[in-house]
Order: C-alpha cells, then structure tokens, then sequence
C-alpha cells in the first residue's frame, strides 16, 4: 500500500486509532460488567464508546508526549 497521508499528521492519526481501539475494547468489558449480556447490548455498548473515543482521543494526545518523555529518563541508552 502507498503511504497517503503527510508525516505531520502521523501523531493524529495515532491517537485516533490508538483511542478509537482502546475505548472500543475497555468501553465493551465496562458495558458488559454493568449491564450484562442483554438484548440491546450493542445499542448500550456503542452509546458508550462514541463518547468516551472523543474523552480518550483528546486524553490520548496529552497524555503521550507526556509518557514518552517519562519513558526516555527511565531507558538506558547505548
């Protein structure tokens, strides 16, 4: 596949996927634990996970940057 998209935009298009995927799965266990495996259980889980994909892809691209300088203090580099 050809690259389509501008390296600018590569830390977006990470938090999109990143948050989008994250909440879909951890929005899905949440819903099940309090709802159990009912009838309209898709309808529940999906109202949801669209609002908490917009609170995680926000969160996503604070949080991050934040992360990774964490990260660099604590690796030992060669």
């Amino acid at each position: 596949m050809k690259p389509f998209i501008p390296a600018k935009l590569e830390f977006l298009l990470f938090g999109f996927l990143v948050s989008g995927l994250m909440s879909f799965l951890v929005s899905a266990v949440a819903t099940f634990r309090a709802v159990g495996m009912v009838s309209d259980f898709y309808r529940v889980w999906m109202s949801a996970w669209l609002p908490s994909w917009a609170v995680a892809f926000v969160a996503i691209l604070f949080v991050v940057p934040i992360v990774r300088r964490f990260i660099a203090k604590c690796v030992i580099r060669n």
